[in-house]
């Protein structure tokens, strides 16, 4: 085995090319799991997230039977009392009967530490994404949607950060301006003053919504709940419905972060979706309808938000592998355009639900 305080093997590479599977079985062995061999890779670009089969239940992996989820978190992206944080929020939620996937507490602990990685292991959960076409799984979600906020209405983060214009829209503008590789930041030169016009435009748009709409509540949310982090099991089959996984991006802000990336489609079936969401979360809480004129703000937001994300992520190999057209010139007209369709979508009347 490798000892818990070994550091990636050469600083030359990125953290995570030292993340071998010998490297996941070993750190699943330090906090008691042993894995009989076969390992998977998930679906994840921000952290490394692998299934492990145990060669035998142990402890309170018993929980999740003998497969596990093992998660490394990107190193230098959250602190460990951020890391912390939101395993507390997620078993608040647990404490409540809220389907939330949370880590198992291994030695004493849900957050632990090998080889120059962070990392927690959960129980393993399958399902299916939600079919949100359907009126009644969306009243489903927005009851557990209620219950989730009602829990994280109870206290603040503390050390978690909050969704608003300077986190997911200043700040990102930041990164895209001056933090490229060349003088001019992550923008194609051609591009760039397009872009930094769109982007004040829309900025300055958002920023009279939210001054028009005024104080809203915040909460502890879920974060980044698009129907990929919802897990759905059929009726009839054990833990029937919604299952909520990944509150790695958890953070505070309005209630109605939450709810619109369920909405897709023309304004008459985003109605209708919204209108099912809604009214499944009133059955438990209410909810803020001043809240639904945030939603073209909050989606412009998360649009700059995802640019910055992508640059600040170029070092990792698997970023140019995956997204290559990033930094082309045909991407950021694309951003451009996108961004002018927010600047007037943001001038419309907002969804009712």
């Amino acid at each position: 085995m490798t000892e818990k305080s070994q550091a990636p093997a050469s600083a030359a590479l990125h953290a995570y090319e030292t993340l071998t599977p010998d490297r996941v079985l070993d750190a699943l062995a330090s906090v008691g799991l042993l894995g009989d061999g076969r390992l998977m890779a998930l679906s994840s670009y921000e952290n490394r997230v692998y299934q492990v089969h145990l060669e035998s239940p142990v402890g309170e992996a018993e929980l999740a039977g003998d497969v596990v989820v093992a998660k490394f978190y990107r190193p230098d992206r959250w602190s460990d009392a951020q890391i912390i944080e939101e395993h507390a929020f997620a078993a608040e939620l647990m404490a409540a009967e809220i389907p939330v996937v949370g880590p198992l507490v291994l030695e004493g602990a849900t957050l632990h530490h090998f080889g120059g990685f962070s990392f927690s292991v959960s129980p393993s959960r399958g399902g299916r994404r939600p079919e949100l076409d359907n009126l009644e799984v969306l009243e489903w979600i927005g009851r557990f949607l209620a219950r989730i906020h009602t829990v994280g209405s109870a206290k603040p983060f503390v050390h978690r950060p909050a969704l608003n214009l300077q986190t997911f829209g200043f700040a990102p503008r930041d990164v895209l301006l001056g933090g490229g590789p060349g003088a001019h930041g992550y923008i194609p030169l051609d591009m760039e003053s397009r872009w930094r016009k769109a982007f004040d435009e829309a900025m300055l748009v958002a920023q009279t919504v939210f001054e028009s709409v005024g104080d809203v509540r915040t909460l502890r949310l879920h974060g980044d709940c698009h129907p990929g982090n919802i897990l759905w099991t059929p009726e009839g089959l054990p833990l029937a419905g919604p299952h909520f996984v990944d509150l790695d991006d958890a953070r505070s802000g309005p209630a109605v972060q939450d709810l619109w990336m369920l909405v897709s489609g023309d304004r008459a079936q985003s109605t209708r979706q919204l209108g099912a969401l809604v009214d499944g979360y009133e059955e438990f809480r209410e909810f803020d309808r001043r809240e639904l004129a945030l939603i073209e703000p909050l989606r412009t937001l998360r649009l700059v938000h995802y640019s910055a994300w992508l640059a600040q992520r170029w070092h990792d190999p698997i970023f140019p592998i995956n997204f290559p057209w990033f930094g082309s010139s045909d991407y950021w007209k694309g951003q451009v355009d996108m961004l002018e369709e927010q600047t007037e979508a943001m001038q419309e009347a907002p969804l009712v639900a």
